[in-house]
């Protein structure tokens, strides 16, 4: 038995879990950790099954990078006896292109248009091909597999990808993508599992977290969604705008002065439910709060959702079921019901008791639209294709 190391490197964490792997192809987990806060104060917590193996807390300003934390993060595995040999690693990655729709082993030529790509997601793609990077000076021999989070919206249609622009600039790339698609893709395969009948209908599903999306999805397959070009599309996110006049960008930039950069910087790091509340960019603080401005910003976060469900539908031709996942999706129920009771004239209706409990099932008995609460699982869904590609070129 062997064993996978699925890597979901971000802006400012490092999700990652190990599973082993028999013969078969099934895959039965072994550990499971993150790093949190990195670039300010890391935190690093691992479990093996419910036992937490290992747990440490940097101070605030610990010179640490990406690649530090992920060196620790292998040792740890490597002495852990639960953990087979590792055979493969599989990594998020953020962006495909038009060219990377399907997992593929890593090489130079690989790194080299992804580096590229990088240009689009500037939160995310550098830190994705860095802890390649890091794998390979610390693993050389170990094979690792790109998974696209880009690969999923390739069946959305042509007319859901092109933007309204001169066609000369499609030719170069300039298209929507879409983004969160191994947490779409795994949503997918576990709404089959419990309930067939609404997964092979117009499904909208809600990945709402520090980054946030939707998917509407027709049979399990991506039909459009929110994000486009970019990561800073649709939703409001945790420091992320979403949807946005372009006159506000030429307004900053041609009236106010800002540069390029300064404009980047503030809608990707600056803006959303940081830049509204002026308090905090998680939920769960804003939630504890009582100051109007952490209202406001929980509302316009649910209002926005609310619109982008609603043109969803649209694309979809109407809503048979409406899946909510990622942190915020997860564990807020409080946002979980403002955004269903706004998506009544859909046919919306939410059991509350259930909403609160808990519960797979949320919808309510009346309701014409059934409602789910699935916890996402992006690193089992690397694991399943860095498996599968493993075994391919066995």
């Amino acid at each position: 038995m062997k064993s996978i190391l699925s890597l979901n490197a971000g802006s400012s964490s490092l999700k990652f879990a190990v599973f082993a792997a028999d013969g078969g192809g099934s895959l039965d987990p072994r550990l499971s950790g993150k790093v949190e806060k990195i670039g300010s104060a890391p935190k690093l917590l691992i479990r093996a099954s419910e036992e937490i193996i290992a747990e440490r807390e940097w101070p605030d300003g610990a010179d640490l990078t990406h690649e530090d934390l992920l060196d620790q993060v292998l040792t740890i595995i490597h002495d852990e006896p639960s953990v087979p040999d590792l055979v493969a690693v599989g990594h998020r990655v953020v962006h495909g292109g038009r060219e990377h729709v399907a997992p593929v082993r890593v090489d130079e030529a690989l790194m080299d248009d992804l580096a590229v790509l990088g240009e689009l997601a500037p939160l995310h793609q550098p830190h994705n091909l860095a802890g390649i990077r890091a794998l390979a000076d610390l693993l050389p021999a170990l094979p690792q597999i790109a998974c696209f989070d880009t690969a999923f919206h390739q069946t959305m249609p042509e007319i859901a990808c092109r933007l309204p622009l001169p066609r000369r600039f499609d030719e170069i790339g300039m298209r929507r993508y879409g983004f969160h698609g191994l947490s779409y893709e795994w949503i997918a395969r576990r709404l089959r599992e419990i309930d067939p009948q609404a997964a092979a209908g117009r499904v909208i599903a809600a990945h709402l977290g520090n980054g946030a999306s939707m998917c509407g999805m027709n049979d399990g397959r991506s039909v459009d969604t929110t994000m486009g070009f970019s990561a800073l599309d649709g939703l409001m996110m945790g420091t992320r705008c979403g949807s946005l006049d372009p006159g506000v960008v030429l307004y900053l930039v041609t009236r106010l002065g800002m540069c390029a950069e300064e404009v980047e910087s503030m809608l990707y790091r600056d803006s959303g439910l940081l830049g509204v509340s002026g308090i905090a960019s998680d939920m769960r603080s804003l939630d504890e709060s009582e100051a109007p401005e952490a209202r406001e910003a929980i509302a316009m976060f649910c209002w926005r959702a609310t619109r982008e469900a609603g043109a969803l539908a649209a694309s979809l031709g109407g809503l048979d079921a409406l899946v909510f996942t990622a942190g915020i999706g997860e564990n807020s129920a409080p946002v979980r019901e403002t955004i269903s009771d706004k998506l009544e004239y859909l046919g919306v209706a939410v059991d509350r008791a259930a909403n609160r409990s808990g519960a797979t099932v949320i919808s309510a008995p009346s309701s014409a639209v059934k409602v789910f609460v699935i916890p996402t699982d992006e690193e089992r869904m690397i694991a399943q294709h860095t498996l599968a590609a493993v075994m391919r070129q066995a």
